[in-house]
């Protein structure tokens, strides 16, 4: 196995309090500029046209082809900042454009939103020529508020389901306690990186949920790694305390970690550089989660598992151990075995 760190020795757990202050700070920035804008009127996120809903067009350039930026500028220009425009791969004559709701709340349904949208993007497109001459509009559909507002809901379902099944996963591999620990990890990985879409924000679509659950797998990867090595250090030196077993356990995945982590930012590094208009919310998602993801590995997973622990050994509480720990005869977390005379002791 390649290690870029040898023989590290890091008391990560002494340095909690700062990294959980660091964690606090960037969700209440995003909580109070969400919090701000709904009082003020304004959307807490900046929902595309897959949640908000709008209109999709297809268009077709038989002669000269503008550049999506261009298209772009001139959406912009008719008051339409936020449109989407998509390439089609197999037809390069083709455009799909997609503009967000127009028009009031009454108008967005049905004919009146197809025809708002088509007349802003017709607007639009006269700039490059006459129709139908210069460019036609082959199809023009129309995404209701109504099932923008259906996907939102199973967006939050999806995600909150995989969620319950890391949990129930983790805690019959492990001990719930190690469970409970990942998926409040994944949880703040998910809260934090969202919190900066709403501070600047940026827009929100399908690919940034498909983003967000590629967030949770890889996060919740990280922290089983290194809680592996925790179970393992407690069979190993049963009479160590779960502090040192814990920054023992970071320490010896550190360089897993680190390369792990580093290979899959550079490589989103490189969708947010050349990824386009069109997968900058998914890249943005991904560049944001994975920095996020691997500082909470380090820095949050282990201590909320350590302070859990120790508040059930005070109180005498005990979780179920797992079962391939128990066949092996091993303690509970955070308990070590004096001699015969004395009894599981906690540290």
């Amino acid at each position: 196995m390649i290690r870029i760190l040898e023989n590290v020795n890091i008391d990560w757990l002494s340095k909690r309090r700062l990294f959980l202050t660091i964690s606090a700070v960037l969700l209440l920035a995003g909580l109070v500029s969400a919090l701000s804008r709904q009082l003020t009127g304004r959307a807490p996120f900046n929902l595309g046209v897959d949640f908000r809903g709008g209109t999709v067009v297809t268009v077709r350039f038989p002669k000269a082809r503008p550049t999506d930026q261009a298209i772009r500028a001139a959406l912009s220009r008719v008051g339409v900042g936020d449109a989407i425009v998509q390439p089609v791969l197999d037809n390069k004559d083709l455009f799909l454009i997609k503009v967000a709701q127009q028009g009031s709340a009454e108008e967005a349904q049905g004919q009146a939103q197809v025809d708002i949208g088509r007349t802003k993007i017709t607007d639009a497109l006269s700039t490059f020529g006459r129709e139908p001459d210069d460019w036609s509009i082959e199809q023009t559909e129309a995404v209701g508020a109504v099932a923008g507002s259906q996907l939102r809901n199973q967006a939050i379902t999806v995600t909150l389901l995989a969620l319950v099944g890391i949990l129930l996963y983790i805690a019959f591999r492990f001990e719930w306690t190690y469970g409970a620990a990942a998926v409040i990890t994944v949880f703040h990985d998910v809260l934090v990186t969202l919190s900066f879409f709403s501070i600047f924000q940026w827009e929100i679509n399908l690919t940034v949920i498909a983003a967000l659950l590629t967030l949770v797998g890889f996060s919740v990867n990280d922290t089983i790694v290194t809680f592996d090595r925790i179970r393992e250090n407690l069979r190993l030196h049963r009479r160590e305390s779960l502090y040192k077993i814990t920054n023992d356990a970071i320490n010896q995945t550190l360089s897993r970690t680190i390369i792990t982590g580093g290979l899959v930012f550079l490589s989103v590094l490189a969708l947010v550089v050349f990824g386009g208009q069109v997968l900058r919310g998914f890249s943005l998602a991904l560049f944001v989660g994975i920095i996020v993801g691997t500082y909470s590995t380090i820095a949050i997973a282990s201590p909320i598992m350590v302070w859990w622990q120790k508040r059930l050994d005070s109180t005498g509480a005990q979780p179920l151990p797992a079962k391939d720990g128990a066949a092996r005869g091993r303690t509970a977390p955070g308990v070590r075995r004096s001699s015969k005379a004395g009894a599981a002791t906690a540290r």
